[in-house]
């Protein structure tokens, strides 16, 4: 009987162990560990992962726990552990699918060098191989036979990248939000002038109810062969040909780079920018204006004044500068904004 007491209290003792070690939590690592969760791999597989990266002490904990709890899926993916943590968990994570990835924002409006850039903040994909990725037009090549690059066809929203995501991944997730955003419309016009005289629309304007006159001040411009003059174009010109210094200055406006509408009549050859739904509406749906110019008001509001004459739109002009100077000397570290910089001929 002696015996059998103790043989009875040791077994409760090793079970109380077991339990308090499944309770207890453990970190075998230093900072931040990953694992990854190859999709089909066993619970034996991954109690050996976790146990090899010091995510739990011994494998046979999870697979105690994981017997426990046999309904539950694990899922594959990476997780980023960086605490202690108890072996249930653990496991919880895995069968939640808890992966680990990082928040890309790109917001309307983002060309391929702002992207780029923000993929070289998460220091995720380097933004030069993005930058070459983009190159490649295959993507949307029925949709826009004429894209020299996929700037305009990489749809702003926020996207889910982990460590694991290349560079032509993540252009090719843009893309289908493109499709979704372009069979969402309904449009039947033509994919490559729309997409490229919304990324202008986008490019002068953040107010909605503003995009369709830009729009038609567009429009009524092509229509009478007039030149677009159009600021933000020449901002990419120089964008693409390395020398952009954060304004506009003669020498941009005289560029013969071909998406310099200073210097060319018509659309520039594609997209300056991404443009959003609000902006790819606009330019499928101008509005019926007889509107040639426009220039932001001086109050700060950023609304602008549309004019039918050029003589008007001279003198909306020389408010804006009154106006835009007096600013500057109540605030001269104010800097001036890249949208809606103002033109005489605008």
């Amino acid at each position: 009987m002696r015996r059998a007491a103790l043989g009875l209290t040791l077994a409760v003792m090793a079970v109380a162990a077991v339990a308090l070690s499944l309770y207890s939590p453990y970190r075998g690592f230093a900072g931040e560990t990953f694992v990854e969760v190859p999709r089909g791999t066993s619970s034996l597989g991954v109690s050996r992962l976790l146990a090899s990266t010091g995510v739990v002490r011994y494998g046979w904990q999870f697979l105690a726990v994981r017997a426990l709890r046999p309904a539950a899926k694990l899922h594959a993916g990476e997780y980023r552990f960086d605490h202690p943590a108890n072996v249930w968990e653990v496991l919880d994570r895995l069968a939640r699918g808890d992966v680990f990835y990082y928040d890309l924002r790109v917001p309307e409006g983002s060309n391929l060098f702002e992207i780029a850039a923000a993929l070289d903040k998460l220091g995720v994909i380097p933004g030069e191989d993005f930058l070459i990725a983009a190159r490649d037009t295959s993507p949307i090549r029925d949709l826009s036979p004429g894209a020299r690059t996929l700037e305009g066809y990489l749809f702003p929203d926020t996207y889910r990248i982990t460590r694991r995501t290349t560079a032509a991944q993540l252009c090719g997730q843009m893309t289908r939000r493109f499709r979704q955003a372009w069979a969402e419309l309904g449009a039947r016009q033509p994919v490559h002038s729309i997409v490229t005289l919304a990324s202008l629309v986008e490019e002068e304007t953040a107010r909605d109810e503003e995009r369709p006159v830009i729009s038609s001040v567009f429009n009524n411009r092509l229509a009478r062969g007039m030149p677009l003059d159009c600021d933000p174009t020449a901002i990419y010109a120089a964008l693409l040909d390395g020398r952009y210094r954060g304004g506009i200055f003669r020498s941009d406006l005289e560029s013969k780079n071909r998406y310099n509408t200073y210097q060319y009549g018509g659309l520039p050859p594609g997209p300056i920018s991404n443009p959003g739904l609000a902006s790819l509406k606009a330019a499928m749906q101008p509005a019926d204006t007889s509107y040639f110019y426009f220039v932001v008001r001086p109050d700060g509001s950023g609304t602008h004044e549309f004019s039918r004459e050029l003589e008007a739109h001279q003198r909306a002009v020389a408010r804006y500068r009154r106006g835009n100077h007096k600013a500057n000397q109540a605030r001269p570290s104010r800097p001036v904004p890249r949208r809606n910089a103002a033109r005489p001929n605008h």
